[in-house]
C-alpha cells in the first residue's frame, strides 16, 4: 500500500502595501495593522511609514517613506541581515525607554502596580560570551550568526558588541572548525572570556582522531586558548578558566553559564546584596556557579541550589577554598519539579532566585507558605517575572522595587531585579 503523502501548506504570496508602524514590539519588530491583523515589520520603529512586502503576519521593508525622529544609523554593517541584533537603529534614550516599557506592560498585564526604575546600562566592555554557528560550504568554513527568521548563516568577520578579548572570535571558530573538518558537520562554538583566557566549548557530535587532537592543540597554542571541550568532554586544558566573584576565585566548568557581561553581573549582584541586607541566612535558588552566593557569603550563611551538577561542584570548590566567608551549603536539585519546601525554608531570612525563562511558580508558592521576609527575583523574562510577581503580591508581599538592567544591548532581552517584602499583616 503506497504511503500517503502529506500535503504541504501553500506558500503565502507576498503583496505590497504601505504600512504605518504603531509600536515597537517586545522582540524588536515594528508592529503595524493591515485589515485588522497585526503585521510584524523587522527593522522599523514606531511612527514610521514604510512600503513593504507583506506575507502572512510578517513583512519585509521595501522603502522607508517616513522615518521616525529616533532612527539612527546602525553601528554594525551586518545589521539587517545578521539575526544577532534587533534594534541598532534606535537612539539610545528611546531604546532605554522601550526596554523599560516592556517591563511596565508585562506588569500591567498581570494588574500589578509598581514603579519601574530607570534603566541601568550594563553593557560595559561588551558581551563576554558568544555562540557562533559554523558551516562547511564548498571547501570553505563559514562562521557567524543565523539570519533572523531563517536557517541562512551570515558569515561575519567581527561583532562590535563583544569584549575586546573576543575580537578574533570568528577567526578562532574557523580555525577550530578546520581542525574538525573531517567530520564535515555543522558546529556550534561557544566562547567565553575568563580572567585566564578563552574557554572554548564545541558542540556537534564530533568524533576525534589523533590528527584532529593535534590540530586542536595547535589552534589552542596559536590563539592562546585556556581550554577546549567537545560536547561537554574536556579535550585539552592549558589553564583553568578562572573568574572572581567577590573575593572568591571560581574555575568555570566547561560550557558553564555566566551573565552576558561583567558589568551586568556586577550590577545584578550589587542590587541583590543591597536588597538582602545584613541577615543571617539566605537561600540562593537557581544559583548557577554562584555569582550571588559567593558574594552573599561575605556576611550571610547561604544555601545554594541548582540542577546543574557541574556548576554546583565548581561553586562548592570555590567556597571551600575561600577564607573569611560564611558557610555555603550546596545542593543539586531541579527546583521546577522539586522546589524547596516550607520546612526547608524555615529560618531563612531572604530568598534570591534567578530562574530559567519559564519562571519559578512552584518555588514561589512554597516561599509564600514559608513566610520568608525578603524575596529578590532576578529575571531575563518580564512576562514570567510578572506572573511570579502576581503570585507573590497575592500571597502577602509588596513589590518594593523593579530595576531594569540592560546587558543585552540591541537585543529584545532585558534583565531585571524585583524586590519583595512581606507585609506586616501577613507575618
Amino acid at each position: 500500500m503506497a504511503k500517503r503523502r502529506m500535503k504541504q501548506p501553500a506558500k503565502v504570496k507576498a503583496t505590497e502595501h504601505v504600512l504605518s508602524v504603531l509600536e515597537l514590539g517586545w522582540h524588536g519588530d515594528g508592529v503595524a495593522e493591515l485589515d485588522g491583523k497585526k503585521i510584524f515589520v523587522p527593522f522599523t520603529l514606531a511612527g514610521e511609514s514604510v512600503r513593504a512586502a507583506v506575507s502572512g503576519s510578517r513583512a519585509e521593508i521595501i522603502e522607508i517613506l517616513e522615518a521616525a525622529p529616533d532612527r539612527i544609523s546602525p553601528p554594525c554593517p551586518h545589521f539587517g541581515t545578521c539575526g544577532g541584533c534587533a534594534v541598532q537603529h534606535l537612539a539610545m534614550p528611546a531604546y532605554h525607554d522601550w526596554k523599560r516599557q516592556i517591563i511596565e506592560v508585562a506588569l500591567a498585564n498581570q494588574d500589578i502596580e509598581a514603579s519601574v526604575a530607570p534603566m541601568i546600562d550594563a553593557h560595559g566592555n561588551g558581551r563576554r560570551r558568544v555562540t557562533l554557528h559554523v558551516r562547511y560550504e564548498d571547501g570553505r568554513v563559514q562562521a557567524g550568526f543565523m539570519q533572523a527568521y531563517s536557517h541562512r548563516l551570515i558569515d561575519i568577520d567581527h561583532c562590535p558588541i563583544l569584549v575586546p578579548e573576543l575580537a578574533n572570535a570568528t577567526d578562532i571558530a574557523r580555525d577550530l572548525a578546520r581542525a574538525l573538518s573531517k567530520n564535515n558537520k555543522p558546529l556550534d562554538i561557544h566562547l567565553t572570556a575568563s580572567e585566564s583566557g578563552l574557554d572554548c566549548s564545541v558542540r556537534g557530535a564530533v568524533e576525534l582522531d589523533m590528527d584532529a587532537r593535534m590540530d586542536l592543540s595547535d589552534c589552542a597554542s596559536n590563539h592562546d586558548l585556556a581550554r577546549i571541550s567537545l560536547d561537554g568532554e574536556l579535550v585539552l586544558e592549558r589553564r583553568s578558566p578562572v573568574l572572581t566573584f567577590g573575593v572568591a576565585k571560581l574555575a568555570l566548568p566547561p560550557g558553564g553559564f555566566l551573565q552576558a557581561t561583567k558589568a551586568g553581573e556586577d550590577t545584578l549582584s550589587r542590587l541583590v546584596l543591597e536588597a538582602v541586607g545584613d541577615v543571617d541566612r539566605v537561600a540562593d535558588l537557581y544559583c548557577g556557579v554562584g555569582p550571588f552566593a559567593l558574594r552573599l557569603a561575605a556576611r550571610s550563611s547561604v544555601l545554594a541550589v541548582d540542577n546543574d551538577s557541574a556548576a554546583i561542584n565548581a561553586l562548592k570548590h570555590a567556597a571551600d577554598h575561600t577564607l573569611g566567608q560564611k558557610p555555603i551549603r550546596t545542593e543539586v536539585r531541579d527546583l521546577s519539579s522539586n522546589p524547596l519546601y516550607v520546612d526547608e525554608l524555615n529560618g531563612v531570612d531572604a530568598v534570591v532566585f534567578d530562574p530559567p525563562r519559564a519562571g519559578a511558580q512552584a518555588q514561589v508558592l512554597e516561599i509564600i507558605e514559608a513566610k520568608v521576609n525578603t524575596v529578590v527575583a532576578v529575571s531575563c523574562n518580564p512576562a514570567s517575572f510578572a506572573h511570579d510577581a502576581s503570585i507573590l503580591t497575592g500571597g502577602g508581599y509588596l513589590l518594593e522595587s523593579v530595576t531594569p538592567v540592560d546587558q543585552f544591548r540591541y537585543a529584545g532581552h532585558v534583565e531585571l531585579v524585583g524586590v519583595f517584602r512581606r507585609k506586616k499583616m501577613f507575618l
